[in-house]
Protein backbone atom coordinates (compact mmCIF):
# COMPACT_ATOMS: atom_id res chain seq x y z
CA UNK A 1 0.00 0.00 0.00
CA UNK A 2 1.49 3.36 -1.08
CA UNK A 3 2.16 5.80 1.97
CA UNK A 4 0.46 8.75 1.84
CA UNK A 5 1.98 12.30 1.69
CA UNK A 6 0.37 14.82 3.27
CA UNK A 7 1.06 18.34 1.99
CA UNK A 8 3.08 20.95 4.08
CA UNK A 9 2.23 23.12 6.08
CA UNK A 10 2.45 26.99 6.07
CA UNK A 11 3.97 28.47 8.74
CA UNK A 12 3.89 32.01 9.84
CA UNK A 13 2.57 35.23 8.32
CA UNK A 14 5.13 36.53 6.23
CA UNK A 15 6.07 33.82 3.69
CA UNK A 16 6.19 33.91 0.23
CA UNK A 17 3.57 31.67 -1.85
CA UNK A 18 -0.50 31.42 -1.05
CA UNK A 19 -1.30 31.63 2.18
CA UNK A 20 -2.44 28.94 4.85
CA UNK A 21 -5.14 26.67 4.01
CA UNK A 22 -7.93 27.30 5.50
CA UNK A 23 -9.25 29.76 3.33
CA UNK A 24 -11.11 33.12 4.90
CA UNK A 25 -12.99 35.66 2.70
CA UNK A 26 -10.57 38.93 3.27
CA UNK A 27 -10.62 42.55 3.29
CA UNK A 28 -7.81 43.64 1.11
CA UNK A 29 -5.76 47.09 1.72
CA UNK A 30 -3.56 49.16 -0.59
CA UNK A 31 -0.79 51.09 1.12
CA UNK A 32 1.31 53.92 0.69
CA UNK A 33 3.57 56.02 2.64
CA UNK A 34 4.82 59.32 0.45
CA UNK A 35 7.87 62.38 1.61
CA UNK A 36 8.48 65.39 0.12
CA UNK A 37 12.51 65.39 0.78
CA UNK A 38 12.97 62.38 2.55
CA UNK A 39 12.87 63.32 5.25
CA UNK A 40 10.10 65.66 4.69
CA UNK A 41 6.69 66.12 4.98
CA UNK A 42 4.96 63.26 4.91
CA UNK A 43 1.74 61.16 5.07
CA UNK A 44 0.21 58.06 3.77
CA UNK A 45 -2.69 56.62 2.08
CA UNK A 46 -4.98 53.74 2.51
CA UNK A 47 -7.38 52.66 0.24
CA UNK A 48 -9.70 49.57 2.00
CA UNK A 49 -12.03 47.01 -0.17
CA UNK A 50 -14.22 44.14 0.99
CA UNK A 51 -14.63 40.88 -0.46
CA UNK A 52 -16.54 42.01 -2.82
CA UNK A 53 -14.15 44.80 -3.98
CA UNK A 54 -16.03 47.34 -3.17
CA UNK A 55 -14.40 50.64 -1.13
CA UNK A 56 -15.44 50.66 2.15
CA UNK A 57 -12.60 53.15 3.83
CA UNK A 58 -10.27 55.80 2.23
CA UNK A 59 -7.85 56.73 5.11
CA UNK A 60 -4.96 59.81 4.91
CA UNK A 61 -3.21 61.30 7.23
CA UNK A 62 -0.12 63.81 7.75
CA UNK A 63 2.43 62.64 9.82
CA UNK A 64 4.86 65.61 10.13
CA UNK A 65 8.67 65.27 9.05
CA UNK A 66 9.25 61.79 8.10
CA UNK A 67 10.93 59.21 5.79
CA UNK A 68 9.51 57.73 3.12
CA UNK A 69 10.00 54.22 4.78
CA UNK A 70 8.32 55.76 7.89
CA UNK A 71 5.07 56.84 6.09
CA UNK A 72 5.07 53.16 4.54
CA UNK A 73 4.73 51.74 8.06
CA UNK A 74 2.46 54.25 9.23
CA UNK A 75 -0.06 53.41 6.24
CA UNK A 76 0.29 49.82 7.00
CA UNK A 77 -0.56 50.50 11.04
CA UNK A 78 -3.49 52.34 10.03
CA UNK A 79 -4.91 49.72 7.85
CA UNK A 80 -4.07 46.93 10.50
CA UNK A 81 -6.07 49.37 12.99
CA UNK A 82 -9.18 49.33 10.70
CA UNK A 83 -9.48 46.00 10.57
CA UNK A 84 -8.90 45.61 13.87
CA UNK A 85 -11.62 47.94 14.85
CA UNK A 86 -13.99 46.86 12.62
CA UNK A 87 -13.40 43.29 13.91
CA UNK A 88 -12.10 41.77 10.60
CA UNK A 89 -10.43 38.58 10.82
CA UNK A 90 -9.09 38.09 6.96
CA UNK A 91 -6.19 40.98 5.36
CA UNK A 92 -4.53 41.24 2.51
CA UNK A 93 -1.95 44.20 2.13
CA UNK A 94 -0.91 45.96 -1.12
CA UNK A 95 2.11 47.87 -1.02
CA UNK A 96 4.31 48.81 -3.73
CA UNK A 97 6.97 49.27 -1.16
CA UNK A 98 9.51 46.41 -1.54
CA UNK A 99 11.39 46.78 1.42
CA UNK A 100 8.01 46.96 3.78
CA UNK A 101 6.89 44.27 2.09
CA UNK A 102 10.07 41.72 2.38
CA UNK A 103 10.66 43.07 6.07
CA UNK A 104 7.20 41.96 7.04
CA UNK A 105 7.48 38.90 5.38
CA UNK A 106 11.05 37.59 7.13
CA UNK A 107 13.29 38.10 4.04
CA UNK A 108 14.96 41.45 4.64
CA UNK A 109 16.38 42.65 8.62
CA UNK A 110 15.30 45.94 9.71
CA UNK A 111 17.98 47.53 10.92
CA UNK A 112 17.09 51.01 11.15
CA UNK A 113 15.72 52.15 14.72
CA UNK A 114 13.15 54.25 13.35
CA UNK A 115 11.51 51.35 11.81
CA UNK A 116 11.99 48.87 14.39
CA UNK A 117 9.41 49.51 16.77
CA UNK A 118 6.91 50.43 13.87
CA UNK A 119 7.73 47.04 12.56
CA UNK A 120 7.27 45.16 15.81
CA UNK A 121 3.76 47.04 15.84
CA UNK A 122 2.73 45.90 12.67
CA UNK A 123 3.95 42.70 13.11
CA UNK A 124 1.77 42.05 16.53
CA UNK A 125 -1.04 43.59 15.17
CA UNK A 126 -0.98 41.24 12.06
CA UNK A 127 -0.66 38.22 14.43
CA UNK A 128 -4.40 38.92 15.83
CA UNK A 129 -5.71 38.14 12.71
CA UNK A 130 -6.71 34.49 11.77
CA UNK A 131 -5.46 35.60 8.26
CA UNK A 132 -3.35 37.86 7.14
CA UNK A 133 -1.34 38.29 3.71
CA UNK A 134 1.29 41.17 2.62
CA UNK A 135 2.17 41.45 -1.55
CA UNK A 136 4.08 43.60 -3.63
CA UNK A 137 2.42 45.38 -6.04
CA UNK A 138 3.98 47.52 -8.96
CA UNK A 139 3.14 51.71 -8.41
CA UNK A 140 0.31 51.58 -10.92
CA UNK A 141 -1.39 49.24 -9.10
CA UNK A 142 -1.13 51.25 -6.13
CA UNK A 143 -2.40 54.69 -7.65
CA UNK A 144 -5.62 55.38 -5.17
CA UNK A 145 -3.37 55.12 -2.33
CA UNK A 146 -1.01 57.26 -3.31
CA UNK A 147 -2.88 60.05 -4.53
CA UNK A 148 -4.48 60.08 -0.82
CA UNK A 149 -1.40 60.52 0.68
CA UNK A 150 -0.15 63.11 -1.31
CA UNK A 151 -3.60 65.04 -1.15
CA UNK A 152 -2.88 64.80 2.96
CA UNK A 153 0.55 66.71 1.93
CA UNK A 154 -1.14 68.84 -0.14
CA UNK A 155 -3.45 69.93 2.18
CA UNK A 156 -1.65 70.44 5.12
CA UNK A 157 0.40 72.84 2.20
CA UNK A 158 -2.04 75.04 1.49
CA UNK A 159 -2.86 75.70 5.28
CA UNK A 160 0.45 77.03 6.19
CA UNK A 161 0.73 80.81 6.51
CA UNK A 162 1.79 82.42 3.04
CA UNK A 163 3.96 84.89 5.26
CA UNK A 164 6.04 81.96 6.16
CA UNK A 165 7.38 81.49 2.62
CA UNK A 166 11.23 81.17 2.24
CA UNK A 167 13.72 80.15 -0.23
CA UNK A 168 17.05 78.18 1.08
CA UNK A 169 20.04 78.73 -1.35
CA UNK A 170 23.08 77.08 -0.82
CA UNK A 171 25.86 79.71 -0.46
CA UNK A 172 27.75 80.15 -3.96
CA UNK A 173 31.38 78.67 -3.92
CA UNK A 174 32.76 79.83 -7.36
CA UNK A 175 35.94 78.35 -6.73
CA UNK A 176 34.42 74.79 -6.16
CA UNK A 177 33.21 72.34 -9.30
CA UNK A 178 31.42 68.77 -9.33
CA UNK A 179 28.06 68.17 -8.17
CA UNK A 180 29.26 68.81 -3.81
CA UNK A 181 30.18 72.48 -5.22
CA UNK A 182 26.85 73.05 -7.45
CA UNK A 183 24.71 76.03 -6.61
CA UNK A 184 21.19 75.39 -6.55
CA UNK A 185 17.74 77.16 -5.76
CA UNK A 186 15.44 75.23 -3.54
CA UNK A 187 11.85 76.37 -2.61
CA UNK A 188 11.12 75.84 1.26
CA UNK A 189 8.25 76.38 3.79
CA UNK A 190 9.48 77.28 7.33
CA UNK A 191 6.54 76.33 9.76
CA UNK A 192 6.24 75.15 13.30
CA UNK A 193 10.02 75.59 13.90
CA UNK A 194 11.21 73.90 11.19
CA UNK A 195 12.15 74.89 7.24
CA UNK A 196 10.66 72.08 5.05
CA UNK A 197 12.29 71.51 1.34
CA UNK A 198 9.71 71.34 -1.12
CA UNK A 199 11.20 69.38 -3.62
CA UNK A 200 13.81 66.04 -3.47
CA UNK A 201 17.53 67.73 -2.98
CA UNK A 202 18.63 63.94 -3.25
CA UNK A 203 21.60 64.53 -1.11
CA UNK A 204 23.76 61.67 1.25
CA UNK A 205 22.97 61.18 4.74
CA UNK A 206 25.10 63.20 6.54
CA UNK A 207 26.21 65.93 4.05
CA UNK A 208 25.99 69.61 5.23
CA UNK A 209 25.24 72.83 3.51
CA UNK A 210 25.19 76.11 3.30
CA UNK A 211 21.81 77.89 2.92
CA UNK A 212 20.80 81.57 2.68
CA UNK A 213 17.27 82.31 3.54
CA UNK A 214 15.44 84.96 1.77
CA UNK A 215 11.85 86.04 3.16
CA UNK A 216 9.70 86.12 -0.53
CA UNK A 217 6.93 88.10 -0.54
CA UNK A 218 3.12 86.21 -0.24
CA UNK A 219 1.69 85.36 -3.29
CA UNK A 220 -1.24 87.80 -4.23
Amino acid sequence: MAKRVLPARETGLFVDGAPAAKAIAGYRANIDGGSRGNPGPAAYGVVIRDPKGDVVAKLKKYIGRMTNNVAEYYGLIAALDYVQSQNIKALRIESDSELLVKQMRGLYKVRSPELQPLFERARKMSETLESFRIDHVYREQNREADALANQAMDEVEAAAPKSAKLAAIPTPKPETRGPLGEVRKIRARFRSGVLYLLEDVDLPDGIEVDVLLRLLPPKS
